[in-house]
């Protein structure tokens, strides 16, 4: 079994910062990609960023320069550091992981994602 547990929204007003978590457990052999990602009302499920194991990073137009994604591969824990919090930030942040498991299984896990709401 394979879990991603977010944490880390809430509510914040325009201009405001946030930093989400979240951490992979259970029968881990390797983390692969991580990413965040994110579903606003009435929309479809975007990607926001995503970070390989080795570091390599890749923000979406719309939060470059505003937020950044980062990870510790020996917690197996991906972060997304937002700043300047715009009211279209507001939505349910998922996350991502590209797993393999102890039992040589890999798969693609999402976690049950964390409401970020901005507003004043």
């Amino acid at each position: 079994q394979v879990q991603l547990v977010e944490s880390g929204g809430g509510l914040v007003q325009p201009g405001g910062s946030l930093r989400l978590s979240c951490v992979a457990s259970g029968s881990i052999y390797s983390v692969n990609a991580m990413g965040w990602y994110r579903q606003a009302p009435g929309k479809e499920r975007e990607l926001v960023a995503a970070i390989t194991s080795g570091g390599s990073t890749n923000h979406a137009d719309s939060v470059k320069g505003r937020f950044t994604i980062s990870r510790i591969n020996t917690k197996n824990t991906v972060y997304l550091q937002m700043e300047s919090l715009e009211p279209e930030d507001t939505a349910v942040y998922y996350c991502n992981a590209e797993i393999r498991s102890t039992n040589n299984y890999r798969g693609n896990y999402w976690g049950k994602g964390t409401l970020v709401t901005v507003s004043s």
